[in-house]
């Protein structure tokens, strides 16, 4: 479940992930014309899925990105930067057409990068997404 809040620093989306509340920060900050979306996992209700499947983690973190966007009054062909974040180098290719996926012809700027772990040690990605919404806002 997720919620939006407005204030003098924009709109905040939260998504209900558990380490959001702990760790004090939203799935997506709107700041103008920009959807800010915070790096996103494979977690879902505070568990890890997919482990071991970097595809199936990085769909499921793009998922939940994508919802935030979209929370956020943004669609995917808004996205216009993707980074994403690997443990394991032999994951980049899972990742890469996981994204190629879920974005199709919107082909945004992405960066990838190999990281030594993540927050869970089962977590083999974690994704942020940058949308500009343009005259929208």
């Amino acid at each position: 479940m997720s919620s939006v809040e407005a204030g003098r620093q924009g709109t905040r989306v939260f998504s209900g992930g558990i380490w959001e509340e702990r760790y004090g920060y939203a799935r997506a900050v709107v700041a103008g014309p920009w959807v800010l979306v915070s790096g996103s996992t494979a977690a879902v209700d505070g568990e890890v899925v997919h482990v071991g499947d970097a595809r199936g983690q990085a769909l499921t973190a793009l998922d939940i990105a994508l919802a935030a966007v979209e929370e956020a009054g943004a669609g995917r062909e808004d996205v216009v930067r993707v980074r994403f974040y690997v443990v394991d180098q032999h994951d980049f290719d899972a990742v890469g057409t996981a994204l190629g996926e879920r974005f199709g012809d919107v082909r945004p700027a992405c960066t990838g990068v190999r990281v030594a772990g993540l927050v869970d040690p089962r977590m083999l990605v974690e994704i942020e997404v940058e949308a500009y919404r343009g005259d929208r806002w």
